[in-house]
C-alpha cells in the first residue's frame, strides 16, 4: 500500500510502500507506535510513542496535531480504521500542511 514517510532531519516527505504495521515499525525504527488521525480522508500519522523520551532529532507537525520528534509514516485506513489502505492524502497537500522545526 502507498504511504508517506516523513523524515524531519532532511525535511523529506516521500512515497513508500508498506504491507502492514511491521513495515511502519521498520520505517520509524521503533516498535512503540502511536497514531493520530490527520485530515478527513481516513489518514493516520504513525510515530514513535516515546519519541521525546528518546531525544530523537528533528521535529515536525501536521496541522494542529501534536508535534512529533523523529520519523513518521502517514497511511490510509479502511474498514472503519481496522485495516490499512493506500493513503488518500495528496502529497503536495501534506507538504503544505507540515511544519518542520
Amino acid at each position: 500500500m502507498k504511504a508517506y514517510l516523513i523524515t524531519p532531519d532532511t525535511q523529506f516527505i516521500g512515497a513508500v510502500e508498506v504491507a502492514g504495521l511491521d513495515d511502519v515499525k521498520a520505517l520509524i525504527g521503533f516498535d512503540t507506535l502511536e497514531f493520530d488521525a490527520i485530515g478527513s480522508d481516513g489518514g493516520r500519522l504513525y510515530f514513535d510513542e516515546e519519541c521525546f523520551l528518546r531525544g530523537a532529532s528533528g521535529r515536525f507537525q501536521i496541522d494542529t496535531v501534536i508535534p512529533v520528534s523523529g520519523k513518521g509514516v502517514v497511511v490510509g485506513t479502511a474498514a472503519g480504521g481496522e485495516a490499512f489502505s493506500d493513503v488518500a492524502t495528496d502529497i503536495d497537500d501534506l507538504r503544505r500542511r507540515t511544519k518542520f522545526s
